[in-house]
């Protein structure tokens, strides 16, 4: 069970440790990245309510995603996703989930959780759909691509009868190829074969005061030979090569372990962290491009303080602001200022982690203009809400205009020695002229399916 207790204004969470509930084994993280957990901060496998000792870390849950130990709250939004159409008007969505332990504020029954994990803006990647173009005729055959024996030629098309329109294109080749013979015999000049592999080297080792050994390759004229009528040229250049063995190293010698060294002390001072063991590759080392030691120079075993770390405290949201009131005794009405508070409560504090910074209540200037009658006038037409419901059929974006009363009388500032912004507090009567159709609502176009 939790106890919220109130002291000296604070408000103070008690978490009670129940020693005997046995909780599922899962693989334990030493840090929390934005819902992910990184091979490179595992641990190893312990109970989850030993891993959660720390409210800094994460696990891999039963569903296979990584959970967060500390407190319930929203994760960052994604980037917006792509248009549901690649043409004209579609929606975009773009989504958040609920990480820690327990659920998010405000986050209670399945279609509240929809509004605050998902939401859907109008988009349009392009203003026009693609349309296909048309081919030209044929274009005349090219000469020959070759002056003796047998080559190819080609003709065009282009894609102008009619252009296509907005990315488009026409289906299939713009060019067109045949085999063509010319009545006269080419000369086969020589070509080389490729290279043979490089012999053995002449020796296996360098010495440092030696000469270094060499190896050689070979090729032959016949890749084709040259022909003899018509007379074809010969193959350029030698038909071996031979190079010094530069790369030989000294003769190797390969490296081994040494003992393994006293293990670490733990590497946190509470939750679950590391015992640490380094040996060296030096019995004997690796020399002259030896091989060296197999496998890892550290070693790593679980060790658990079974102490739980500190969780440090959160401000909550802002309450709502009280009564705008003043001593020098009633305002409503009147261009009189006053002052209003609001307050908010550091949740979550347990385990000697630290309170929150910053003032436990807000006060600001007010008129209070409640149920006050004033003159008004419309605003000008708002943006275009987000799509609601964000998902599935009958999606709507609205705007409105509002009438809005004429304040002009009372001073923006209010104070005798040090002026400070005032703020309107309440909801007033302000009379508009009557406007026809003061909202306004369009459907949102290809709007996908809801998750089920």
């Amino acid at each position: 069970n939790f106890r919220l207790t109130r002291s000296n204004g604070w408000l103070t969470l008690e978490i009670p440790l129940v020693a005997e509930l046995v909780s599922q084994e899962v693989n334990c993280y030493s840090r929390f990245d934005s819902g992910n957990c990184d091979d490179l901060w595992l641990l190893g496998e312990v109970a989850m309510d030993d891993c959660c000792l720390n409210p800094h870390y994460g696990y891999i849950g039963a569903d296979g995603k990584c959970k967060y130990c500390g407190p319930p709250s929203w994760s960052e939004w994604t980037a917006w996703g792509r248009c549901s159409v690649s043409c004209k008007e579609g929606v975009s969505q773009r989504r958040r989930e609920c990480q820690g332990q327990g659920k998010c504020a405000q986050a209670t029954i399945p279609r509240e959780i929809q509004k605050l994990s998902l939401e859907t803006k109008v988009c349009s990647d392009s203003n026009c759909c693609p349309e296909q173009g048309q081919w030209s005729k044929w274009g005349q055959w090219q000469p020959c691509s070759v002056t003796c024996n047998k080559g190819v030629r080609n003709r065009v098309r282009t894609c102008t009868e009619p252009q296509p329109r907005c990315g488009g294109s026409c289906d299939g080749p713009s060019e067109e190829k045949e085999p063509c013979v010319v009545d006269r015999i080419c000369p086969t000049h020589g070509s080389w074969s490729n290279w043979e592999s490089w012999q053995p080297c002449s020796g296996t080792c360098g010495g440092e005061n030696l000469p270094r050994p060499t190896q050689r390759r070979n090729r032959s004229c016949n890749n084709p030979p040259p022909s003899s009528v018509p007379p074809g040229d010969e193959c350029p250049g030698l038909g071996s090569n031979t190079r010094t063995c530069d790369e030989l190293p000294f003769c190797p010698v390969n490296g081994n372990w040494g003992q393994w060294g006293p293990p670490s002390s733990c590497s946190v001072t509470c939750g679950v962290g590391i015992h640490e063991m380094l040996r060296q590759c030096n019995n004997p080392a690796p020399k002259h491009g030896g091989l060296p030691c197999s496998g890892s120079n550290k070693d790593q075993k679980i060790c658990n303080t079974k102490l739980h770390c500190p969780v440090d405290g959160q401000w909550s949201q802002w309450g709502k602001w009280e009564e705008c009131k003043s001593n020098r005794g009633k305002i409503r009405c009147r261009k009189i200022g006053g002052q209003q508070r609001r307050q908010r409560w550091c949740e979550h504090t347990g385990f000697d982690g630290k309170t929150c910074k910053g003032q436990i209540t807000d006060y600001r200037a007010c008129y209070d203009i409640t149920f006050c009658d004033f003159d008004g006038k419309w605003s000008e037409w708002s943006e275009w809400s987000q799509c609601e419901p964000p998902c599935g059929e009958g999606a709507k974006m609205t705007r409105e205009r509002k009438c809005i009363p004429d304040l002009s009388e009372y001073d923006e500032t209010v104070g005798f020695h040090i002026k400070v912004k005032a703020y309107f507090e309440g909801k007033p009567f302000a009379n508009c002229t009557l406007l026809k159709d003061p909202k306004q609502s369009l459907a949102c176009m290809n709007v996908p399916p809801c998750d089920t």
